[in-house]
């Protein structure tokens, strides 16, 4: 009787009975009715396969924005059954077919087009359904305040992903989305800022922690260096070094330098390839973390204890 009263507030007894049929919870000792006219969220049927349960159930799939009608639309099909029928009754069927794409509207028929370069993108990038999901509604939104009027729809899709990946903490860079899309990044980035502003998305800023399992897992560097790296990027947050700083990079000369701290050396190169970011950044981050959290003399150390 979980979520009910536990105790009989007219002798203190415990000893409590759930009428099912009835909704009522009945005080055996005294007889009182503590509930009554409670509600049963069980099913009045029973079902043995998933046939049955198909059958029997009353509702359909639940609402989505990854369809441009939102699941709840229906479509006039084409099945072997149509040609069985007379040539009148034929020709008015497929003329029914016709009228039902023509009288959707611009909105829906963007959509149908959108939301499949959608799906096809996230895909790509291994996206969860809730990000897809995010993606897909703030892209509805942008198609109806008239959004996309002017610009490319892959583009505004892409700006979609990424703020939704932004808003899920899911990191995926800019880099990742211009592969995927085909897109140029800073047009991405261009209408990322735009949709955002123009629907009041409020999105805070990316934390270089998301980063680096997946850097530590492409560089194949050990679950020590990874926290290592984890450490010197708390480190470096209390010293306010990530402010202004891109977070890729930042996390990426974080790794960078635990691998050296561990002697698990990996190019600023083969970091850099993983980072989407150049060696220039990788050399500049790196000097600011040794300079500022005086890292170079524990390299050293640790570096000479395993010689």
């Amino acid at each position: 009787m979980k979520g009910y009263i536990k105790k009989c507030p007219e002798c203190g007894s415990i000893n409590l009975l759930l009428n099912k049929e009835k909704g009522e919870v009945i005080c055996k000792d005294c007889g009182l009715v503590v509930e009554e006219k409670m509600i049963d969220f069980s099913h009045e049927w029973r079902e043995f396969d998933h046939e049955q349960s198909a059958k029997r159930r009353r509702a359909g799939a639940p609402m989505s924005y990854t369809r441009y009608d939102r699941g709840l639309g229906t479509s006039v099909g084409q099945k072997a059954d149509v040609y069985q029928l007379d040539t009148k009754e034929r020709s008015k069927f497929f003329r029914l077919r016709k009228w039902q794409y023509r009288i959707s509207t611009a909105i829906e028929r963007n959509l149908k087009l959108a939301l499949a370069e959608l799906k096809r993108v996230s895909s790509y990038l291994k996206l969860p359904k809730s990000v897809e999901e995010e993606s897909a509604r703030i892209y509805t939104m942008a198609v109806q305040r008239g959004l996309v009027r002017g610009r490319s729809m892959e583009s505004v899709v892409a700006g979609a992903l990424y703020a939704a990946c932004r808003r899920h903490e899911v990191p995926r860079t800019l880099d990742e989305l211009s592969e995927a899309s085909g897109i140029d990044k800073k047009e991405i980035g261009r209408t990322y800022r735009f949709i955002t502003r123009e629907l009041g998305i409020r999105i805070l800023p990316s934390n270089p922690v998301d980063y680096i399992p997946r850097f530590a897992s492409a560089l194949k560097l050990s679950p020590e260096t990874q926290s290592k790296a984890v450490e010197i990027l708390e480190q470096a947050q209390e010293a306010e070094l990530t402010s202004g700083r891109g977070p890729t990079g930042i996390a990426a000369a974080s790794l960078y330098v635990a691998a050296l701290a561990n002697n698990e050396k990996r190019t600023q190169r083969e970091v850099a390839d993983v980072a989407g970011v150049t060696e220039v950044t990788i050399r500049n981050r790196y000097k600011e973390l040794l300079k500022e959290l005086k890292l170079k003399e524990q390299i050293k150390k640790k570096n000479k204890k395993e010689i």
